[in-house]
């Protein structure tokens, strides 16, 4: 016999920690629905993010370097699962709640503008008088206004605890739990492990396109960045000698592990020493638990620096990025002043969230491929110099 929604419940309740968010206690969604039968609550809601509009069109957004730039660099959507894949295996060792850890972060890219943040960079200040932009934001408005799926209500109609863990950026005066009574700080761990996830994701990875790009050199980083000498030394000792992509993949993989380590660790023992022993309790904590522990915390800051000064900030990455700026501009002007060419979907939401958010709703959904061609159609057939060429255009 199949296992039912109620067994899976019973499940959690019998392995997951105590301060796990168990689906059981969701605070459900906005419009009511029957519960699913052969799935928990976070379940369904995965399987939305992933046949969503939205997810489909992040294979063809940036990464770091523009999307068609070469068939092994990484683009949106293949970072997203790289994002779930450690986010799942992080919570699995702190016995969380998988799916709502693995749907937060397969969903934390949906609202992404096309060209990386440099896209984001640029409807953020074009909309300065209209509320602004910023892509986790608009994550969670995607989710619960733009994607039209179902006939009964707008959006997904995610669950909370999903659309919690989407909005990353609140301070304790918006914290979504916030309520009388109940002084919320922080989000869920699940919120929590993708957030870090992510950062372990895209440091991670941005480096091996950056070499596989040549953009940045392993001597070069055995020389500045100690991270990957400590790595490098460690693929060394235990292999020997290695073909060129296999050393590097292995490097990367080492970093990738001693990461996961270091959060699982350093979590487990904050989780210890606050002595959470619910959900909620562990969203009144001031500061994140999950976490590096301070000298890895450097670690990942040398790297950072290291990879802002010579791939996201490299002129051959950079200068892209302006000539896409000037592209989104160009677009977002021509709609205002021409919308009846923006898709009709969009032209629909001009009453109630008025043009500027509208229009800027319908760049950031384009992916980069979309944005070209729109923008060739309008502007003619010649794209801005050097924009179609195997440069990047998104930095972190």
């Amino acid at each position: 016999m199949p296992r039912t929604r109620e067994e899976l419940e019973s499940w959690e309740r019998q392995f997951l920690a105590p301060y796990a968010q168990f689906s059981a206690e969701s605070r459900g969604r906005k419009y009511v629905e029957e519960p699913p039968e052969w799935r928990t609550q976070y379940q369904r809601d995965r399987d939305r993010v992933i046949h969503s509009r939205a997810f489909r069109r992040l294979e063809y957004k940036t990464q770091v370097f523009l999307n068609g730039s070469g068939d092994h660099l990484r683009t949106r959507l293949t970072h997203t699962m790289e994002v779930a894949a450690i986010t799942r295996n992080i919570t699995r060792a702190l016995r969380l709640n998988e799916d709502l850890a693995e749907t937060i972060a397969l969903a934390h890219d949906l609202g992404h503008s096309p060209f990386g943040h440099t896209g984001e960079k640029v409807l953020n200040r074009l909309m300065k008088e209209y509320g602004g932009f910023e892509h986790n934001r608009h994550s969670l408005r995607v989710v619960e206004e733009i994607e039209q799926k179902y006939p009964r209500f707008p959006g997904l109609n995610l669950s909370w605890e999903v659309r919690e863990g989407l909005v990353k950026h609140f301070t304790t005066y918006d914290h979504p739990a916030k309520r009388a009574g109940f002084d919320a700080k922080s989000s869920s761990l699940e919120a929590q492990v993708a957030n870090l996830a992510d950062e372990i994701t895209y440091y991670s990875h941005d480096l091996d396109d950056g070499l596989d790009s040549g953009l940045l050199s392993e001597k070069d980083l055995v020389r500045n960045v100690r991270i990957w000498r400590q790595a490098a030394r460690e693929v060394r000792k235990e292999y020997g000698e290695l073909p060129d992509e296999c050393r590097r993949y292995f490097t990367i993989r080492c970093i990738i592990d001693v990461q996961v380590k270091n959060v699982v660790g350093t979590t487990e023992a904050r989780i210890l020493r606050s002595k959470v022993r619910s959900a909620d309790e562990v969203r009144l904590q001031s500061r994140a638990l999950v976490q590096y522990s301070p000298e890895h915390r450097k670690l990942n800051q040398e790297l950072r620096d290291y990879l802002y000064t010579n791939l996201y900030f490299n002129p051959v990455v950079h200068q892209p990025n302006l000539r896409a700026v000037r592209m989104l501009e160009e677009l977002f002007h021509h709609y205002v002043a021409h919308p009846k060419e923006v898709g009709e979907r969009a032209r629909k939401r001009f009453r109630k969230d008025g043009r500027h958010r509208a229009i800027c709703d319908y760049l950031a959904g384009m992916t980069d491929r979309y944005a070209m061609q729109e923008h060739e159609r309008v502007f003619g057939p010649t794209p801005p110099a050097g924009l179609k060429s195997e440069t990047g255009t998104g930095s972190h």
